[in-house]
């Protein structure tokens, strides 16, 4: 199955959430599913259509096919400690989402977009693959010859302004980077959806 790239305000009604950025986001107002029967209201899920609608909300937000997401589990599962807390902790040291994160992008796919044409750094070296993974100490920056674009210069404006992105991430106010300074805990994330229930839907 090929990635998701049509209306992201149809998942957010598709799930009775709010998955995307926008402060426009329909779902406030249509808390019901798309399509005439909608406004009937939402049908109860059994657990299955629980698990699987958890772990459904985490790819789209995340923006990760199937098979990468399994192995995300796999890797979960054979790592030290609580598989749905190193589950997270894999998605969310994603460096597309560290991007995010520090707010370089304001979208997870925007972020994708910069690490793909070249602009981030990790360590002082270019790394152009979204899925890698950003381990503690290391230094995400952007590459100098990218920043004379005009979309850099837009964000020096106004960039050390925004509150840190989180107490795992260090932001520099001085340059336009940022340092992985410990994996994060769930309760610093606060993700929309349950790992708890992702794991389960993995392990039946």
């Amino acid at each position: 199955m090929a990635r998701y790239l049509g209306p992201k305000h149809k998942l957010c009604r598709r799930v009775g959430e709010r998955m995307c950025t926008s402060d426009k986001c329909p779902v406030v107002k249509r808390n019901y599913p798309p399509g005439v029967h909608g406004p009937k209201g939402r049908g109860k899920l059994t657990g299955y259509g629980l698990q699987l609608r958890e772990k459904q909300k985490a790819r789209w937000l995340y923006g990760i096919l199937e098979r990468q997401f399994r192995r995300y589990y796999e890797e979960a599962i054979r790592q030290r400690g609580a598989n749905d807390v190193v589950l997270l902790q894999l998605l969310e040291t994603r460096l597309d989402n560290v991007v995010y994160r520090l707010g370089m992008a304001k979208t997870r796919a925007g972020a994708r977009q910069l690490v793909n044409h070249g602009h981030i750094l990790v360590d002082g070296k270019k790394v152009d693959i979204p899925s890698c993974q950003v381990r503690e100490g290391q230094v995400v920056s952007v590459d100098p010859a990218a920043r004379a674009k005009v979309y850099w210069q837009n964000l020096a404006k106004v960039w050390g302004k925004q509150p840190l992105a989180s107490d795992w991430l260090q932001i520099d106010t001085e340059e336009i980077k940022g340092q992985l300074v410990t994996r994060p805990l769930p309760e610093q994330i606060k993700p929309p959806f349950d790992t708890k229930l992702i794991i389960e839907f993995y392990s039946r």
